[in-house]
Formats: C-alpha cells, sequence, structure tokens
C-alpha cells in the first residue's frame, strides 16, 4: 500500500499547480500584474498557503503563467502543422491562436510592458513563422490556400484580432473566433476570389517585442 500512495498525491498536486497557473492567467489578463496573490488562490479554489509553497513569490507565479502561454502558443502551432491535412492544419492554428489572444492578450501585454527583457519573444515568434512558412506552402501546393497569400498575412490578421474587443469576456472570445472565420474564408482559394493588394510586408516588426 505504501508504494502506491504517492501517485495519486503527484497527480493532485499538479492538477492543483495547472488550477493556480490557470487562474494567475485568467486574472492577469483581465485585471492586470497587480491582482492579489488571495484573489488567484480564490479563484484556484485554494488554500493562499498551497499557492504560496507552489509559488513563493508572486513574481515567480507571473514567470510561469507567461511561460504556460508561450507553450500553449507553441503547441498550437505545433498540432497544427503535424496536421496530414494542410488547409485544417491553418485553419485549426488561426482559431486557436485567435481564441487564445482573445482569452489571455492582457497578460501578454502587462508581462512585456513591465518585463520587456524577460523573455526573447522574437525568437519565440520566429520559429512558429518558420514552422508555419512549411504549413502554409504545403496548404498552397494542394490547392487550398490562395495563390497569392503570404505569410505577413497571418501576423496581419492576428495583428488585428489582438484590437477585437467586447463588454465581457465571452463576447470578447466569440467576436475573435468570428473574426478568424471570416479570415479563413479570405485565404481559402477560389476562382472567383479578387486579386489581392500588394502584400503588407509586417512579419519581420511582428518580431519585435511591442
Amino acid at each position: 500500500m505504501p508504494d502506491r500512495l504517492p501517485h495519486p498525491l503527484r497527480a493532485d498536486a499538479e492538477d492543483n499547480r495547472a488550477r493556480m497557473v490557470d487562474a494567475a492567467r485568467e486574472l492577469f489578463s483581465e485585471r492586470g500584474l497587480e491582482v492579489p496573490m488571495r484573489a488567484i488562490a480564490r479563484r484556484a479554489e485554494v488554500g493562499p498557503a498551497t499557492l504560496y509553497r507552489r509559488f513563493p513569490t508572486k513574481q515567480a507565479l507571473i514567470d510561469e503563467a507567461f511561460r504556460d502561454e508561450l507553450r500553449a502558443c507553441r503547441t498550437i502551432v505545433d498540432e497544427g502543422c503535424a496536421d496530414p491535412d494542410p488547409w485544417r492544419g491553418f485553419t485549426t492554428i488561426l482559431l486557436r491562436l485567435g481564441d487564445l489572444n482573445a482569452r489571455n492578450q492582457g497578460l501578454t501585454d502587462a508581462f512585456l510592458a513591465t518585463f520587456p527583457d524577460a523573455v526573447d519573444i522574437g525568437a519565440h515568434r520566429e520559429g512558429m513563422l518558420r514552422s508555419l512558412a512549411g504549413l502554409c506552402r504545403r496548404a498552397q501546393d494542394a490547392g487550398a490556400l490562395r495563390a497569392d497569400f503570404v505569410l505577413d498575412d497571418v501576423v496581419l490578421v492576428l495583428m488585428a484580432g489582438r484590437g477585437v474587443t467586447a463588454a465581457t469576456a465571452d463576447a470578447r472570445l466569440a467576436a475573435s473566433h468570428r473574426f478568424s472565420a471570416l479570415a479563413i474564408e479570405a485565404f481559402r482559394a477560389s476562382a472567383s476570389s479578387a486579386p489581392l493588394p500588394p502584400p503588407a510586408r509586417v512579419a519581420a516588426s511582428a518580431l519585435v517585442a511591442p
């Protein structure tokens, strides 16, 4: 019996950690980095002592919340690029990144404004764009993505999506999802599509943290 006890305890501890980080991401997005630790503990439904035992300082929790955000972003791109159907992978990435931005944009903005040199955000974005470039070429070769599409168009849509606002978090998420779906239809290859204006070269500027 003693040999079996640590496993559920470890699972429970990991579940608590995930809830604490998720709560921190939500509250930092909603209210900024000044939100009290006790409020995060309440949102995560754990005691303050449990929160401080896992994250002894608020800075440690802020850092972990942002790293978790970057991991979520990277996972979305990796999973989309691994899809054997490049168009489905491409559209899934746009929808999921749009939803992620709608939920947690406040966290990203607050973290980068407060700690501009803490993370090499340019390297993070460059790696994702490199992966997306290969996926987009495959989608064009399959005849699903319009031929005059350029990678800067993805960056343009994601930048525009950052400006989506609404009265509530649910409404913002719904608006972001709608916006992403409209963009996807514009990217779809069609014989009736009108030619696009010259590309807006925005990918390079996106590699620099705001």
